[in-house]
């Protein structure tokens, strides 16, 4: 068959890529619509990725024009791959360790939320036991930090320039210092190098920042902790500060020596020239990274959809099943936390110290949240970029445990960075001309988590990524790893796609747009949001009308009661007062902005989780439609400009910006630019079985697949 063919396919690989195993005559299904359409080709598995090759790949034709220069859209990064399934006689069974019995299909589900599906029927027995056991080998078993992807890339080619992009990396004094004259906070703070040679703490960055009156005595006396760390100052001078805290286990001599020296510093930042001074314990006020994981793998389930059937089947309970993750829950109370963070700085015109363990979890999602929402500079790209470079990436964030990079620990796995990027996902959306760059930039810097080939995601701390730096180069023989940084966007994308990344509506100084916003409406049910509910109605009524369909209503009877937002934790006066006025004025898109919280305000990121789901696409709509027409307005505009300028003959070299092209606009649809105009799903009727399974308790999130026996490792 065709499959022969396609042992003659060129094989692209990335610089330092190595073929592990290959299988022919592998058939993949476009869509798992029942049809079994799909064509043939070779699956292949290397150090970097597992990779389908067919005829089509090799074609130019067909490529999407957001296209990915490293990662092609049969691609799936070692890292991206979230769990694998093997089909045995219709069953699916979950593969993770040594095989006793091989698949005759495979089913990967990525953490971008692909799904790809691979029948091994037509695949020689040999190449077929070679294939899954590398990919499930290669891609779900624990490894070495040495053996990422990262270090083949970067000691083959070691001449990377490291493109910076004016991003600051907060790796020097000179940044630090750079920081604190921006904010105008170098009169009470001061850039330390007391961590120099990681004397105090290899969690901590070599540099950091400390209010003036701190002695470096008391930096090293408890490797930095009880230590107010400098995060940003605002406008009024008030700062946000961060401290890791004391283990809570500790005998009571310990406790009192502790106790007695955060009397001592709680005291001197309390002094004049410092502001009033609020605590705020992370750890207690907000959910633990334990919820947050839980959460978000409830959740994605919602995405990672086998086949059209499944989309329709769970289309019907999509408000319950939604409301069951307490994913948009979480996020609305982080939202919460930040504004009630932004009130005390901005009006109490107090300092606030956040609290936790380690200070590196929940802490970098609310700075970095505060400063997105108080500091214009965060909301441009680069200044968003030097954000996270400041607060995550030299502020000690774990990602390799936390995004669980080296399949090392499960238990210490948590979406912390994918939190924050959705929480601002909700900002960009409910203030587009606010922020420089598009939602299409956080889905692909959400992407870039799991491509290896950036160190900015790849390390646990400065000091991991220092102490590995050193390192023998194919090419020189000795020196350092020199690693790329994912700011340098040029080694995703050429200049055109880069274009979709930027907002051609970013605002210097706009009228506040006083409209009101409609949201969205798909023609099934999946309404981006959770309604919204009345604290005081009954929870029988729910947030259905009375006159509402009764079939409806007994249908989802069973849930209604579970659809009310936990309100406990009503906002207290003081913040209530803050949120409502600041709502109740025109919005200054370069001054404070404030999320709306309100239940149906926080809303599912569409591009993100559904654009890989045909069903769930608008033919011609969604925000890409209204962009192609600002772009074409655009064009216009700057050719306009250009004929003036002939006219007056003014020989002026202008710096015009690019503006993305957008081909044929009428075919593009909501998926756009991940996905191209699919096929139209239309949606069954439902039959009997299925409206009586809606009425069983179980959710159709909890997957009671069986396991595979595992024993043993793979050598």
């Amino acid at each position: 068959g065709r499959g022969d063919g396609a042992i003659g396919l060129s094989v692209c690989f990335c610089t330092g890529e190595l073929l592990l195993c290959e299988a022919n005559t592998v058939y993949k299904y476009i869509q798992e619509d029942g049809s079994n359409r799909g064509t043939y080709g070779k699956l292949i598995c290397t150090n970097f990725k597992i990779s389908f090759l067919d005829e089509d790949s090799a074609s130019d034709d067909n490529e999407p024009q957001f296209k990915n220069k490293i990662i092609g859209e049969n691609d799936i990064t070692l890292q991206c791959v979230d769990q694998i399934y093997g089909v045995y006689d219709e069953k699916k069974k979950l593969l993770t360790g040594q095989l006793r019995k091989y698949p005759e299909k495979l089913i990967i589900y990525c953490k971008d939320l692909r799904v790809f599906h691979f029948c091994l029927r037509y695949t020689k027995e040999e190449e077929v036991k070679r294939i899954v056991s590398g990919i499930v080998h290669h891609s779900q078993t624990p490894k070495l930090l040495k053996r990422l992807f990262l270090f083949s890339y970067a000691s083959a080619a070691p001449n990377n320039t490291g493109g910076r992009n004016q991003t600051v990396m907060f790796d020097t004094l000179e940044d630090w210092r750079d920081e604190l004259e921006r904010t105008k906070g170098n009169v009470k703070y001061k850039a330390v190098v007391t961590n120099e040679g990681y004397r105090v703490s290899e969690k901590l960055p070599l540099y950091f920042v400390v209010p003036i009156c701190v002695s470096e005595e008391s930096i090293l006396k408890f490797q930095g902790r009880g230590i107010p760390i400098w995060c940003w100052s605002c406008h009024n001078g008030a700062a946000l500060l961060k401290m890791s805290a004391f283990p809570k286990e500790q005998d009571d001599n310990t406790s009192q020596m502790q106790k007695a020296f955060l009397d001592g510093i709680y005291r001197t930042i309390s002094n004049p020239p410092y502001e009033l001074l609020k605590t705020e314990d992370l750890s207690s006020s907000l959910p633990s990274l334990q919820d947050i994981q839980t959460a978000y793998t409830r959740f994605k389930q919602l995405f990672l959809i086998d086949n059209s059937t499944d989309f329709w089947a769970t289309d019907v309970k999509w408000f319950s099943l939604l409301e069951s993750t307490n994913w948009l829950e979480i996020i609305r109370r982080f939202l919460k936390k930040a504004i009630e963070v932004a009130e005390c700085l901005e009006r109490q015109n107090s300092n606030v110290l956040l609290i936790e363990e380690s200070a590196t979890d929940l802490c970098c999602v609310i700075s970095s949240l505060v400063q997105v929402m108080m500091d214009s500079y965060s909301r441009t790209k680069s200044g968003f970029q030097s954000l996270i470079q400041k607060e995550w990436v030299t502020g000690g964030h774990s990602f390799l445990d936390r995004c669980n990079h080296l399949h090392k620990n499960d238990k210490e796995e948590a979406p912390l960075f994918l939190l924050l990027l959705d929480c601002v996902w909700q900002l960009v959306q409910q203030y587009p001309p606010a922020f420089e760059f598009t939602e299409t930039y956080l889905t692909v810097l959400s992407d870039s988590l799991y491509v290896p080939i950036f160190s900015t995601f790849f390390f646990n701390s400065q000091h991991q990524k220092d102490t590995n730096t050193t390192g023998e180069s194919l090419k020189t023989q000795s020196g350092p790893f020199k690693f790329l940084t994912v700011w340098d966007w040029s080694v995703q994308f050429e200049p055109k796609a880069q274009a979709l990344l930027s907002n051609p509506l970013y605002a210097e100084k706009l009228k506040p747009d006083k409209s009101q916003r409609k949201t969205t409406r798909f023609k099934h049910q999946r309404q981006l949001s959770l309604p919204l509910t009345q604290t005081k109605s009954s929870p029988k009524r729910g947030f259905f009308r009375e006159e509402t369909d009764h079939l409806i209503k007994n249908i989802l009877g069973k849930r209604i009661g579970k659809f009310i937002i936990n309100s406990s934790d009503e906002p207290h006066n003081s913040f209530k007062e803050f949120y409502d006025s600041w709502h109740s004025k025109p919005v200054d898109y370069h001054g404070l902005l404030l999320p709306s919280i309100d239940g149906p305000e926080i809303k599912v990121w569409a591009q993100r989780y559904l654009r890989w789901i045909p069903e769930a696409q608008l033919p011609g709509g969604g925000t890409i439609a209204t962009a192609a027409k600002i772009l074409d307005l655009m064009e216009e505009v700057q050719s306009l400009q250009v004929k003036m300028d002939e006219e007056h003959s003014q020989a002026i070299s202008r710096d015009v910006q690019a503006v993305p092209m957008l081909r044929n606009s009428a075919r593009l649809s909501s998926l756009f630019p991940f996905a191209l105009l699919q096929r139209q799903s239309i949606k069954p009727a439902l039959p009997t079985s299925t409206w009586k399974d809606l009425e069983d308790e179980d959710d159709l999130v909890k997957r009671d697949d069986e396991f595979v026996d595992l024993s043993g490792d793979m050598s």
